[in-house]
């Protein structure tokens, strides 16, 4: 989906640098998230050598435990499947054995599994597990500094028995043996000690939570503990949709994600073929209810890397929400595109499909590197004919480029709060700071797209949050500022499900099952 990068001041220059969909911005931490120092002596240290293998500790604890401290320090992604397929068992159990010192047996298909839903669960979960951590600590400050390690290990076990309701006995003593060989004795018995606690209090069904109630802001601390979101996103959201419909939203964005595969036509793949090849994988999978070219997995997602449907270009991992964006752009052949922000590329090579060899897409970003990789895929996928990528920065090149077209679109930098599913970390790293800063950014980024856009011409704003202010509350100041631009309804390109009262399209995760999504064709006047 997206890259990520800190955002202080930013420019337009810096905008895109990660293009698009959504915008990591600067990594926060909390108290207990300490350095890898004040861990065990030597973890990360490339000349800490490799020790004995160890077959007493489970392997998906120790690649999960980190796995989950990389992803803390901004190392790694919370889903195996966001590398590729690069985040295979050999490549996870180098980490343990660099980190910890020790080296477990091999991952299984099995491992690799537990490995994705610990991680991708530990992470969302992470608020309600650390008030857990700490309730059932007996003083405050032993949760407060507690080392890295040693926290990530009683959040998997937390995770593994309140989540995943594991059988605790066991959940308890494979803990306490990672925490031993890992750490030290000590930190073992701590483990014991605290996981027992939490096995007593559950059966009891005790679990110390905080009750709903009192005036607003602490009913949104006790909604931001119970469904472990931020407290200032539950505010927003509770100000935005009401109570209930904002805890429908955190119960979405804490399950698992279900992913789309889109048949590569570009290739000659249809839908059909994809299906039949899934099929010989045994994937289950179900068709599209809104594009022909897309098929939903809930599982099964690495059998279709390991067979290399994605590196043979065959199909590509895209969410129909943003396939449903490139509608909206409504690419015939023949047109000619500007892509403001494109890369990583998964609208840009959707729109170069859906031209049939004939028109082109120009594909603008500020990022060399992604760009390459943009046509390496184009490559891959058969459209490199109808691609061109620029190198350049957005608002000098509108500035300085004689570049028009009929259709631009600009699939802007944003929060990413449409998406909260899939990235399981992007919560922590969101503040409503950035928001601020990302409203300004959008703003700047629109007004350069706008001068690319020929006269009759439409610029469609897209992004993936669900945000009112990055969405409507920036087409209506746009409009304020450049009155030759009226809005085009999109009940033309999209369901009328997906079709705001305003014309614009949304996809909304907890009604569509889909990931958020916004976009708004703006026509310029001739």
């Amino acid at each position: 989906m997206a890259n990520v990068l800190p955002l202080h001041v930013f420019s337009s220059s810096q905008a895109q640098r990660t293009s698009s969909k959504p915008l990591k911005l600067t990594k926060r931490t909390n108290k207990s998230n300490t350095s890898f120092s004040t861990a065990k002596k030597g973890l990360l240290s490339p000349s800490h050598k490799v020790q004995k293998l160890n077959l007493e500790v489970s392997p998906h604890r120790a690649v999960s435990a980190v796995r989950l401290m990389r992803i803390e320090l901004g190392g790694a992604f919370a889903d195996l499947l966001n590398e590729k397929g690069k985040g295979s068992g050999d490549n996870e159990m180098g980490y343990v054995e660099r980190t910890l010192g020790f080296r477990t047996r091999d991952l299984d298909d099995r491992d690799l599994r537990l490995v994705t839903d610990i991680v991708g669960g530990t992470i969302r979960w992470r608020r309600y597990l650390d008030h857990l951590i700490g309730s059932l600590c007996h003083d405050k400050s032993v949760f407060s500094s507690m080392e890295p390690l040693l926290l990530q290990i009683l959040r998997i076990g937390f995770y593994e028995i309140v989540k995943l309701n594991m059988p605790p006995y066991a959940v308890v003593d494979e803990n306490v043996k990672l925490a031993k060989v890992a750490l030290r004795p000590g930190a073992g018995n701590m483990v014991n000690g605290i996981l027992r606690k939490l096995v007593l209090v559950k059966e009891n069904n005790s679990l110390p939570l905080p009750k709903l109630e009192g005036d607003d802001r602490a009913q949104a601390r006790a909604l931001a503990t119970l469904y472990s979101h931020p407290v200032w996103m539950v505010r927003r959201w509770t100000k935005y949709l009401g109570q209930e419909e904002a805890i429908r939203l955190m119960m979405w964005n804490n399950s698992d994600p279900s992913f789309s595969l889109r048949a590569n036509s570009g290739k000659g793949i249809t839908r059909d073929d994809l299906a039949m090849q899934l099929n010989s994988l045994k994937v289950p999978h179900e068709v599209s209810l809104h594009l022909d070219d897309f098929v939903r997995v809930k599982i099964g997602l690495q059998n279709v890397i390991r067979a290399g449907l994605l590196k043979e270009g065959l199909c590509s991992v895209q969410d129909e929400s943003a396939g449903l964006v490139v509608s909206v752009v409504d690419p015939q052949p023949g047109d000619d595109i500007i892509d403001c922000c494109a890369a990583p590329g998964g609208k840009t090579l959707y729109m170069a499909s859906r031209l049939s060899g004939k028109g082109k897409v120009h594909a603008i970003d500020i990022n060399k590197g992604r760009l390459r990789i943009l046509r390496e895929t184009a490559n891959v996928q058969k459209v490199n004919g109808v691609v061109a990528t620029i190198h350049a920065d957005l608002c000098t090149f509108s500035e300085n480029s004689l570049l028009k077209s009929g259709k631009v679109l600009l699939d802007a930098p944003c929060s990413g709060l449409g998406v909260l599913s899939k990235r399981a970390d992007l919560r922590w790293n969101r503040s409503l700071e950035d928001l601020e800063q990302l409203k300004n950014l959008q703003d700047e980024l629109l007004d350069a797209a706008s001068t690319l856009v020929s006269l009759g011409g439409v610029l469609i704003y897209s992004t993936c949050s669900i945000d009112p202010e990055e969405n409507e509350d920036r087409v209506d100041a746009f409009l304020g500022r450049h009155p030759e631009f009226r809005i085009d309804p999109v009940d033309r390109y999209v369901p009328s499900d997906f079709v705001t009262k305003q014309g614009f399209y949304l996809s909304n995760p907890v009604k569509h099952s889909l990931d958020g999504a916004f976009a708004a064709r703006l026509v310029r006047a001739l």
